[in-house]
């Protein structure tokens, strides 16, 4: 994954790292990132997106290659050096300090006199929605409280760049939502540069300008959330992101830019070969719940059609999701919309299902 770095406001450039000189977390990374873009690092545990954050961070040295913030390699700069704001998931407040004294004690650090350090405390504040709890102490503060305050901290020195290292991990869902939408229009507010790492596909595709998704230390695609979502490139991004229907089958023809794959259950059907280039190739390929029809007048005339039979019809409120038997698998699930015309299917039902062959990826097995 190679990206160029001239214009990058942070570049990681070849970097590696291993803990015990053998077994690499993070393998060769290149990435570069523009000055007030909202990148997110989304990957499984153990993927390699925490490393890159702490390296990037300085709480981790990098075994091989470098790593420049504003064109000035910080290999060998300590973190409180680096000016770089910083996001946990447990807040690190001091329990000791009032609200407004863990905003200023960064501001102290950096020499900034007293009259200055409370005007950016309260301005800070007040960026949050937190302008009135200056004297409180951290304990009486809700959760969500305490994230905004550890965020007003992380941005009242100015800095321009903050990393989040799953920062919403221990909210429950609504307050995530509500603090998803807060994170992001103030860091495109204010123009800052952020890094965000989380394992939760949501909240990557809702919050980020681009997305890099980590998988074994190296990034599998880099690409704006719609495009990561509709386009994936290989099977592990397209089944880690959202979710994803897959048929096994062998690519039989290829032709200009669509490939016929023969499914394992016989059935023939045409796809965009995105990883496959030859007849003959084993591939799993893909297709997204929601791009499935089963109302015969919806379906355009160069649908795909395949017998299915209905397992399992689940109301959502504002979809219904449906698990069907189709092609010898019994985990193909469609969703549709809750609109008057859509039709409840009843468990044992035999159906037509289809979709668009631009919708159906063939990827690598």
């Amino acid at each position: 994954m190679t990206s160029d770095n001239s214009a990058a406001f942070v570049a990681f450039d070849r970097v590696q790292k291993s803990y015990d000189g053998e077994t690499l977390v993070v393998k060769d990374l290149n990435l570069s990132i523009p000055k007030g873009e909202f990148l997110t690092m989304l990957g499984p545990s153990g993927s390699g997106k925490t490393t890159c954050l702490m390296m990037l961070a300085g709480f981790e040295t990098a075994t091989h290659g470098e790593i420049t913030l504003g064109g000035k390699p910080i290999n060998n700069i300590p973190p409180h050096k680096r000016g770089i704001g910083m996001v946990f998931q447990n807040y690190a407040l001091f329990p000791h300090m009032t609200v407004a004294e863990n905003l200023a004690f960064p501001l102290e650090v950096r020499k900034i006199g007293k009259s200055d350090r409370e005007a950016k405390v309260m301005r800070a504040l007040d960026m949050v929605q937190m302008g009135a709890f200056g004297g409180r102490r951290p304990a009486q503060l809700s959760g969500g409280q305490q994230q905004r305050i550890a965020l007003a901290r992380a941005l009242v020195f100015e800095p321009e760049l903050v990393l989040m290292d799953e920062p919403l991990g221990a909210l429950d869902k609504q307050l995530r939502e509500t603090l998803q939408f807060e994170i992001t229009n103030l860091a495109h507010q204010l123009g800052i540069t952020t890094v965000y790492v989380t394992h939760d596909q949501t909240e990557a595709l809702t919050m980020s300008d681009r997305v890099a998704v980590f998988d074994d230390g190296r990034i599998q695609q880099l690409a704006p959330p719609d495009e990561l979502y509709e386009r994936p490139q290989n099977s592990f991004v397209a089944q880690f992101i959202g979710e994803n229907n897959t048929l096994m089958g062998t690519v039989s023809a290829m032709r200009g830019d669509t490939a016929e794959v023969r499914l394992d259950s016989g059935e023939m059907i045409e796809t965009v070969p995105v990883n496959v280039s030859n007849v003959g190739d084993r591939t799993l390929v893909s297709i997204r719940p929601e791009r499935v029809e089963y109302n015969a007048e919806r379906l355009s005339s160069d649908a795909h059609t395949l017998n299915a039979e209905v397992l399992e019809f689940i109301y959502m409120g504002d979809i219904y999701r449906t698990r069907l038997r189709v092609a010898g698998r019994e985990d193909f699930i469609i969703k549709t919309r809750n609109a008057p015309d859509q039709r409840r299917l009843a468990p044992g039902e035999k159906i037509k299902i289809g979709w668009r062959p631009q919708d159906c990826r063939a990827l690598d097995a």
